[in-house]
């Protein structure tokens, strides 16, 4: 089990680590840009202490998710998969009926965990990414 705590603006520097752990240099993200998303209203951030975090916004019925990231040598424990889970129980209870995000087509692995949480393709966004890969959007209900 994943001890999951929410994350707060104080921790923006030490998610920005595990961020550059997570994703190719020109794909992180620094620590300022983590806290401004962390302050604004709609903004959340669950982390488990050194192996990864999301960051999610709710907007009136619809939440996306900002970024998840979690360490390599963290991956396939169960760990992604408990931090969206958690996401979609706050999305759900601050009014949001869905859950959307984007993923490399490139990122396999990503891809899988999405799909094994009940994430379906509902769009695509061509060459949205620095390597030139398109972004699939995919959504899936906040409710169980």
């Amino acid at each position: 089990m994943h001890e999951l705590r929410l994350a707060g603006a104080a921790d923006a520097a030490a998610l920005a680590l595990l961020h550059a752990l997570s994703f190719p240099p020109a794909e992180r993200w620094g620590g300022d840009a983590i806290r401004l998303l962390l302050e604004m209203p709609g903004t959340f951030g669950l982390q488990a202490e050194e192996l990864g975090f999301i960051l999610c916004r709710v907007a009136a019925d619809e939440a996306e998710v900002l970024t998840l990231a979690v360490r390599p040598e963290a991956r396939r424990l169960g760990l992604g998969a408990a931090l969206l889970d958690s996401a979609l129980e706050l999305a759900a209870a601050a009014g949001a009926a869905r859950l959307f995000l984007e993923v490399s087509d490139r990122n396999e692995p990503a891809q899988r965990l999405y799909r094994s949480a009940g994430f379906t393709a509902v769009g695509r966004r061509r060459r949205y990414y620095g390597d030139g890969s398109d972004a699939l959007i995919l959504s899936r209900s906040c409710q169980a």
